[in-house]
């Protein structure tokens, strides 16, 4: 899941090398969470976090099997 997030991200910014994804477990879930060079953030999130929802929903989607909820958190 995580190489899977890394690949979406590098292929959206200016600094792919700067994209960072750390894993936790939590009560809630597996959050992993997306670190972007500031400039690139507004490329990830996209207009109205259209692109941010866009991620969350394929990488749900890829841990249905699983049967675990997965949260992704997106910082710079």
């Amino acid at each position: 899941m995580k190489e899977l997030i890394q690949v979406i991200a590098k292929s959206l910014t200016d600094h792919p090398d700067d994209v960072r994804v750390t894993v936790r477990e939590e009560d809630r879930g597996t959050v992993y969470t997306l670190s972007v060079h500031p400039d690139d953030i507004g490329k990830v999130i996209g207009k109205q976090g259209r692109i941010a929802k866009a991620i969350r929903t394929v990488v749900s989607s890829a841990s249905a099997r699983d049967k675990r909820r997965v949260i992704v958190d997106i910082e710079s």
